[in-house]
């Protein structure tokens, strides 16, 4: 019954827009506006979090992506900014879905991210470097998913607590935010005392501790 449903639709799809470039005209349905709560404001702030998302993991690729060089060959490394984009990536997956939910997300997807995407930086002199950078990202998306409550709780434009919104950033986000920030505040202290002792080799020895989940 599913695959005749999507047949169906594919078909008035295609033969309604023959004369439109194969374009599908099917009119949306008139499904009411009342609950479409969102204000303005909290939307548009909202909307923003996608690209700053993604110009994140855009980021975290380019780390990865640099110790993962031959002339580099840090894997540990590597591996571990690979698996943040991931994650930067999901978090941006993950407000989509929460304006789909709520009913905001009504264009392309694709307008809510401005092109050229490309990473802060390419290039690192140190893992220490960049665990430093990646926790200055971090604190940089922390404060915008902040303001994002601070409008949404109050918008400026109108009598309106999106109290949904606020405990879902507050709960979900922020919660992994500070564990992360934690985590990599970590690793820049016990790879800083590393290379204090032993030079070169002590980022050498940290990336073999991240290659097997050991920090």
């Amino acid at each position: 019954m599913k695959l005749l449903y999507f047949f169906l639709v594919a078909f008035l799809c295609i033969s309604g827009s023959l004369g439109d470039g194969l374009k599908c005209t099917l009119k949306p349905a008139d499904i009411p506006k009342l609950w479409l709560d969102m204000v303005e404001p909290c939307t548009k702030v909202l909307e923003s979090q996608v690209q700053t998302e993604i110009e994140a993991a855009m980021t975290y690729l380019a780390m990865g992506a640099h110790f993962a060089r031959d002339t580099i060959n840090r894997p540990g490394f590597s591996k571990f900014f690979f698996n943040a984009a991931n994650e930067e990536r999901e978090h941006a997956l993950k407000v989509i879905e929460y304006l789909l939910m709520r009913g905001q997300l009504t264009n392309d997807v694709g307008k809510l991210l401005k092109f050229p995407l490309k990473p802060q930086k390419e290039n690192w002199k140190s893992g220490l470097e960049a665990l430093t950078n990646a926790l200055d990202l971090e604190a940089r998306v922390t404060r915008s998913i902040r303001n994002i409550i601070i409008t949404c709780e109050n918008p400026k434009t109108a009598n309106f607590n999106d109290y949904h919104l606020v405990d879902y950033l507050t709960g979900d986000f922020l919660d992994e935010q500070y564990k992360g920030q934690h985590d990599l505040a970590g690793k820049v202290s016990t790879l800083g005392k590393m290379m204090a002792t032993h030079g070169p080799l002590g980022e050498f020895l940290f990336d073999k501790k991240l290659l097997n989940n050991e920090l």
